[in-house]
């Protein structure tokens, strides 16, 4: 009969260490799409820990691929909050602008005057844009 393999209080072994990485990539794409900023803090949490675990992992001489995968995802994950932040802080006075106007807006026709504004406003930013490029594929 062999004895269990013990590991000291605040050390856990390679997998579960992998395990974390994997789960905080998935909450970190969760982060992004709901609030970027927190995603960013997120992405660089799982970034740490997933590295962190594949260390261990290969010195461990278990398998790495699903947490190579959770620190592919979480890059990406990251680049891609990354942009959007970038995107909202760019365009932040035509988005503010567009919640005040449709906060306003009463009708149907005032909330698609809004959409106008904000169009407007965003391509008067993008000097690739010729007026009237930019429209946007929902109604209000």
């Amino acid at each position: 009969m062999t004895t269990p393999v013990q590991t000291p209080i605040g050390q856990q072994t390679p997998e579960a260490a992998g395990r974390r990485a994997v789960w905080l990539a998935l909450a970190a794409v969760a982060m992004t799409l709901l609030l970027p900023i927190a995603g960013v803090v997120l992405c660089v949490i799982a970034l740490v820990a997933g590295i962190r675990a594949v260390g261990a992992l290969r010195r461990a001489a278990k398998p790495t691929a699903l947490v190579v995968t959770g620190v592919v995802v979480s890059a990406l994950s990251l680049l891609w909050s990354l942009v959007v932040l970038a995107g909202q802080v760019y365009f932040g006075q035509e988005l503010t602008a567009y919640t005040e106007c449709k906060i306003g807006a009463g009708t149907v026709a005032g909330l698609e005057e809004c959409v106008d504004l904000l169009e407007r406003g965003m391509e008067s930013k993008m000097p690739f844009l010729k007026p009237g490029d930019l429209q946007f594929p929902f109604a209000p």
